[in-house]
């Protein structure tokens, strides 16, 4: 069952998000209704894709392994890759 909902909200806000739904051939309240929905929804209810499922386990990482000074290492100017969008 539907019901009404008044919110306050910053009036270019409002605007900005009538302009996407409308870029997205949807309602703002149909918009509004999804972000809700997924913000109440279990986390659990992620399914892995089947790519990271055969990644898993691949590396043989010694127990002790600092990820965060590993990625920061890792991630410096000169190796990082933009992926295209």
């Amino acid at each position: 069952m539907d019901t009404k909902l008044t919110l306050k909200l910053d009036n270019s806000i409002i605007e900005q998000a009538k302009n996407y739904a409308k870029d997205k051939n949807t309602s703002l309240s149909k918009l509004i209704e999804s972000y809700l929905g997924k913000l109440v929804e279990p986390n659990d209810t992620h399914e892995v894709t089947p790519l990271v499922k055969s990644l898993s386990g691949v590396l043989d990482l010694p127990k002790n392994v600092d990820y965060k000074k590993a990625a920061v290492s890792v991630l410096t100017p000169e190796t990082f890759i933009a992926l295209p969008e």
